[in-house]
């Protein structure tokens, strides 16, 4: 998929930026995967505590208070602080649980939000995996429901 997804790049002549908290790097890996990747991939950060969060993204402290770190409004606000860090035409947000711990009722293990942001057009996504599902296998399916997301949202743009 993120061979597709650098071909649509290339072809648009866009710049993409990713910052991951519970996938860790591995979106950014998967795109640095394919050759000729600094020709669109503008920043990759990886954003973990919700301190990095806020000072680096500008993620509110009253989103991460009311709402949490896991959350559409999170991984929205994530999106948008990249962009207006970066001015990357297209930014990617994950942020969720990757388990075997952390997740709650209302917030299951398996559970990850994800957002898609452009100065013309944003999306969120939810996801929610198997909450059995082993950690590293938990980030390498978020990250292959990211990249069909924004596969196809780069199909339309």
């Amino acid at each position: 998929m993120e061979k597709k997804i650098a071909e649509l790049l290339f072809k648009k002549g866009l710049k993409i930026a990713t910052v991951e908290s519970c996938t860790g790097g591995l979106l950014s890996s998967r795109l640095t995967d394919v050759s000729g990747s600094s020709e669109f991939i503008h920043l990759n950060l990886v954003t973990y505590s919700n301190e990095a969060k806020h000072k680096m993204l500008g993620v509110k402290e009253e989103t991460l208070k009311n709402y949490g770190a896991v959350s559409e409004e999170c991984a929205y606000e994530m999106a948008l602080g990249l962009q207006k860090l970066t001015g990357a035409d297209i930014c990617v947000s994950t942020t969720g649980i990757a388990g075997p711990t952390g997740g709650s009722e209302e917030k299951p293990v398996g559970l990850m939000y994800s957002a898609i942001y452009t100065k013309e057009k944003s999306e969120t996504y939810k996801v929610l995996l198997p909450p059995e599902t082993p950690r590293i296998s938990m980030k390498e399916g978020f990250v292959n429901e990211v990249l069909e997301k924004v596969y196809t949202f780069l199909l339309f743009i």
